[in-house]
């Protein structure tokens, strides 16, 4: 890929940023700015050179939010920042000409527009239209179809902002792990989990599931999971999985009734749920069966929670992430409980690589690549 170091000129050139902006609100607040952290030495190389920078990005599902709230947060981090209540017309673009050399406009949220999930081409050439040159540093929504990913590079000289190129070294390095190596994957849903799981598998010497995707595995093994979450998935899909003695499944489990919240949890034996209660965090014995691999690797990967952790049942991942962090080994972690939990901690800057995807980064470690990317290459 192209990045920015090989655009020639930037001063008073307008750059088109696809942005990271998906970030939490809440009571029209931005309460975690990691992503939008990360990608701002993108926004401020371009602003530095003298570009004119137009960030854009998404916010939520609804095409009702706004990125308010997120224009309000980054410039309170960086100065010369103004905000553009639609992300196309006549508007926007008398909006970039008026920008002065560094100044930055960020655009209202893409999905508004029914053009961008579509991935219409009329929408990707509007959207497009104000600048010159266009910078994807969007790796949460890289492995996305859509018009702000992979309709606008056919339009603009295109290049990888300096998020993305990070992204995409390190988690290209963890495919090629230094042993032992050590993946936990954890979340839910099986049907988008199995593809990972099976090039980890190969990959890595251990490979643990935990979260709602255990319980698929534990169900298979004959345990009676009361009225826990599972996925339904394939069950030869499950046992060829299980025969690999690479892969690690849960040795005890925290449950409670499924609206319950962790005060009315207890520590149980996989044999022992009851047919009330449901397994949502995983149990001490296991938490220190995977401090051990942990303790024991020279390389971790891990993506997504060992429990709800949206309802409070966090233990597990907490004690995996201050094992990761204790462990001295190169570590690459992604998905957003799992940065929330490190974060909560304040132990960042004892991983070597934060993710800013969650899916992404699950489809680029199954592919080795994402449309987002490829539509950079393409382009060159």
């Amino acid at each position: 890929m192209r990045n920015l170091h090989n655009i020639q000129q930037l001063h008073g050139v307008p750059v088109l940023v696809r942005a990271p902006l998906n970030i939490p609100i809440e009571n029209n607040e931005v309460i975690n700015d990691f992503r939008l952290r990360r990608t701002i030495p993108t926004i401020e190389f371009l602003a530095h050179a003298g570009a004119k920078v137009i960030v854009c990005g998404h916010i939520g599902r609804a095409p009702t939010e706004t990125l308010e709230p997120v224009y309000r947060a980054l410039a309170k981090r960086m100065p010369h920042v103004s905000f553009s209540p639609v992300a196309v017309g006549p508007t926007v673009r008398e909006a970039v000409r008026a920008l002065h050399s560094g100044d930055v406009l960020m655009l209202e949220n893409l999905r508004r527009y029914p053009g961008e999930i579509k991935n219409d081409p009329e929408f990707a050439r509007e959207l497009a239209s104000p600048a010159d040159i266009f910078v994807q540093d969007a790796f949460d929504t890289a492995h996305r179809e859509h018009s702000s990913i992979v309709g606008v590079p056919k339009f603009l000289p295109s290049y990888a902002g300096l998020l993305l190129a990070q992204e995409v070294s390190e988690l290209t390095m963890a495919l090629t792990p230094k042993h032992s190596a050590f993946a936990v994957i954890g979340g839910a849903k099986f049907s988008t989990k199995e593809p990972v799981l099976e090039k980890l598998l190969s990959v890595y010497d251990h490979v643990a599931v935990g979260g709602a995707l255990a319980n698929d595995f534990l169900v298979a093994k004959g345990y009676s999971l009361g009225v826990s979450l599972i996925s339904g998935a394939d069950q030869d899909s499950i046992k060829s999985l299980l025969a690999n003695d690479r892969l690690v499944i849960p040795l005890d489990t925290v449950v409670a009734p499924p609206k319950a919240d962790a005060t009315a949890s207890r520590v149980t034996s996989l044999d022992t749920v009851d047919a009330t209660e449901a397994v949502l965090d995983s149990g001490p014995q296991t938490n220190q069966h995977l401090a051990i691999l942990a303790q024991d690797a020279k390389t971790i990967l891990w993506n997504g929670p060992l429990g709800r952790y949206e309802s409070g049942f966090t233990d597990g991942t907490k004690a995996l992430a201050q094992a990761i962090a204790a462990s001295g080994a190169h570590s690459i972690v992604g998905g957003g409980d799992t940065i929330a939990a490190i974060e909560e901690l304040g132990i960042t800057e004892n991983f070597s690589f934060i993710s800013t995807g969650g899916g992404s980064m699950l489809a680029f470690l199954t592919k080795g690549t994402l449309p987002g990317i490829e539509a950079l290459s393409a382009n060159r």
